[in-house]
Formats: structure tokens, sequence, C-alpha cells
């Protein structure tokens, strides 16, 4: 009876003692089947380490999500991920005029839309080498009915060295340098959209300098492609440079985006400077409106339009020159984001002459943030001031709340209120109309694969 009970219980014990061992050899197989796979993966932003070996922030609004692996072999791979955006956005009161800096009356035009904004597709992976990456994007903006195709295509020669060419982002604000969709809201604030550059074919190198602090530089064809087509183009680049310095834990959470989503349990600090410059062009002819398109005067206008700068006057070519500064903190659910600005235009070129020989604005934008339900719900509070030569002062000010269904960056739905005075920016790709006074309200939902 014994003999055949401790059978019994050595029958009964062997399958928990066989499923024991399978489970952990199948364990470990993956365990290591995996470590080879993020090895090998090409596109490292897609393993969700916030402190990535080669991250791609380069690209700007163009970095990849995590996406889907469609192939992947020694000889080379391919991902995709998108990324879009639904939102409602009421901007009041309607039917709104002002006085530009010559005390002329326009019209603003405020919207009251819903609208599937925007999307976007990238195809990334690396082609023969791991080093050697390529990402090419679709960008489509249903508001205005634009699509286009575009890529890059970079080199990770070293930690300290990696070069590339594509359509790159003018290094003039911190949000220009990988950071977006992660923003307070869907789009930039007032400040930052009036004051930086945009994106354009070019080549760049960026690297890290010590394990905290990083550096990129980049030359443009100009400070923003939209728009402008080779033919229009003229033989002056546009340069940037930027530095980001992370001294206490070396990162700022994925994409060095908005707020302490990640909950950080030590003190991540991040700071920054960034420059740029650019000898403009209207790009178009006198007889035609403006191609250019990226910069605004603090009044709204654009400063190559007939009789911007003057009546029955054209500007025809200036330069642009712009600085930033940036600072921010992120503790235990807490964040603290600000940049300040400065830009000139000046050696104008014109059809007559002209009551200025420079135009000099400066201003910031500042925001903060607070988790109250970690991975859930986050309140925050936006602002902007621009201190421009005219006089007019416009600024914004403004909050809302970011609630996260999946309790991941991945998808958010985001509430958005603003009031403005006498917006310097417009465009149908943000929140502002130029010239608007008033309140800004918005409800939308955006996710990134």
């Amino acid at each position: 009876m014994r003999c055949f009970a401790m059978g019994g219980r050595l029958r009964r014990g062997r399958p928990r003692a066989i499923r024991a061992l399978v489970a952990a050899l199948v364990a470990t197989v993956v365990s290591a089947s995996g470590a080879r796979a993020q090895d090998a993966d090409p596109r490292p932003e897609s393993r969700g380490d916030t402190t990535l070996k080669f991250p791609n922030t380069i690209a700007g609004e163009f970095t990849p999500g995590a996406g889907f692996d469609l192939v992947k072999t020694k000889m080379g791979s391919l991902n995709i991920s998108g990324y879009g955006l639904f939102r409602y956005i009421l901007q009041m009161p309607p039917n709104q005029t002002y006085e530009d800096h010559l005390g002329r009356v326009r019209d603003v035009n405020p919207r009251n839309d819903l609208n599937w904004h925007r999307t976007m597709l990238w195809f990334t992976g690396f082609f023969y080498d791991p080093r050697f990456r390529y990402n090419l994007t679709v960008w489509s903006l249903g508001t205005t009915q634009q699509t286009l195709v575009f890529g890059n295509v970079q080199f990770h020669a070293a930690d300290a060295f990696i070069v590339g060419v594509g359509i790159l982002p003018n290094l003039t604000a911190r949000s220009m340098q990988g950071s977006w969709p992660f923003f307070a809201a869907s789009d930039r604030q007032l400040g930052e959209e009036f004051f930086r550059g945009g994106f354009s074919s070019g080549v760049f190198a960026t690297g890290a300098i010590t394990k905290k602090l990083a550096y990129t530089v980049s030359l443009n064809n100009n400070i923003s492609q939209l728009g402008v087509t080779q033919a229009n183009d003229t033989r002056d680049m546009a340069v940037s440079a930027s530095l980001r310095w992370q001294p206490t834990t070396g990162e700022f959470g994925p994409r060095n985006g908005f707020g302490d989503f990640e909950y950080h349990k030590k003190v991540a600090t991040q700071f920054g400077v960034s420059a740029g410059r650019s000898r403009e062009s209207r790009y178009a002819p006198l007889d035609l409106p403006p191609n250019a398109t990226q910069i605004k005067l603090s009044d709204g206008l654009n400063p190559f339009a007939f009789g911007a700068l003057a009546d029955s006057v054209t500007v025809t070519r200036l330069r642009y020159r712009e600085a930033a500064i940036d600072g921010g903190v992120k503790y235990r659910g807490f964040a603290l984001h600000t940049e300040y600005y400065f830009r000139t235009l000046d050696q104008f070129v014109a059809t007559g002459p002209l009551p200025i020989t420079s135009n000099y604005d400066h201003g910031f934008t500042a925001g903060t943030m607070y988790m109250a339900i970690p991975k859930k719900l986050g309140v925050y509070g936006v602002g902007s001031y621009v201190f421009d030569d005219f006089k007019r002062r416009p600024w914004e000010a403004g909050g809302g709340l970011n609630f996260y269904p999946s309790g991941t960056r991945s998808w958010r739905i985001n509430l958005h209120l603003l009031h403005i005075d006498r917006s310097p920016v417009g465009s149908f790709f943000s929140y502002y109309q130029a010239g608007q006074t008033g309140t800004i309200f918005s409800l939308g939902t955006d996710f990134l694969l």
C-alpha cells in the first residue's frame, strides 16, 4: 500500500514537474529569442526604451511610433506605423475684424468645424546593414486637402555621429526635434508656432557628446519647403543647430515629450539651446501671392505679401535669424516646460522704401501638467507672450485635460481651452486665426501606433 501510494504520488507529481520544466525551458527560449530580436531590431524606438542607443529625434514630426513589423531578415526589415487625429474646434466670437500694425482693418474668419485633421503613415526599417535606416512618410492634412510623400535615410556610424538626408526640421525650437505628438494638446502653442522654422530638404548630423549631452546640426534648402518647389527655390541655404542637456537622469521620457505620464521617481531635467538662420525669398513672381508662408509678422501678416510692411510695396527677400533656450523638469507626475525665443528679420529687399530696416521680436511659451490619476488623467495649463516691435503684445492663456483610455501615451482624448489676444499666427494647421481675439475650444482624439 505504501508503495502504491508512493507510486501514486509520483505519478501525480510527475506531470506537474514536467510542466514546470517545460514552462521554464519555453520561457528561457522566448527570453533569449526576444533579446536577439531586440538586438537585431534596427528601429530602437519600437522597443519602448526611453534611453535608446539611437533615438530618432531629428525627424521631428516625422518620427514613427512602435508600429507593426512586417518583414525582418538579416538583409533588411519593414515596419509600418501610423498617426491619426480627429477634432472639433470652435473659435469665438464669430465675424471678427482687427487692425494690423499700419492701422488697416482686416477680417478674421473664426472656425466652427469637425475634421479628421491629420493622418501620417510611416514605413521604416533598415537595408543591408542595421546601421543604415530609412523612413518613408505619407502625410495628409484633411482640413486643407494636402497629401505629401517624402522620407529620410540615416547611417548610425557611432553614438557620437549619426548622419542623414531627407525632409528635416530646422532646429529652431525644441518641439521641432522629436517630441510630437506628445504635446500638451494636439498642436503647438502660440509662441512656438510664431517663432519656429519649418521642415525642408537637407542633411543633418547628430550624436551624443556625453551620456547626458547631445548635439544636432542641419543644413536645409530653406526654413520651410511646404508650397515651395525646386523651380521656386534660391541658391541660399538655411543653417541650424541645437544642444540638449539632461543633467540628472540622462533622459526626459519618451520623445522628451510634454508631461510626466511616466511618473518619474527621480527628478528628470532637460535644458537646451537652438538657433537657425536663413536668407528667405517669397519664392513666387511679384504678380502672384508668395509661396513662402512660414514667417509671420506679429500682426499675423506674411512679410512677403503685397503691402505687408508698406502700402504698395512688396518685400522680395529678407534674412531670418532665430534662437531659443528651453528648460523643463519632471517629478512624480508633475512637469514644467518653458522656452524663450528671439527672432530678427532684416536685410530687406523690396520694390520700394520701407519704414523699418529690421524687425525684432522675442517671447516665451510655458506649460505645466499634473497626472491627477496616474496613467489615466492629466490636468495642464499653458501660456504664451510675444514682446514685439509693433507693440501689439499678443498672448494666450489656457489649459485642458488629457485622458488616456488605454493607460498609455498611444491613445489620448484631449479637451483644450484657450483665451487669445491678437494672435500673430494663423493657419488651418494649428488652433489659431491671424489677428483673432477671443476663446478657442477644442475636443479631439489622437492615436500613435
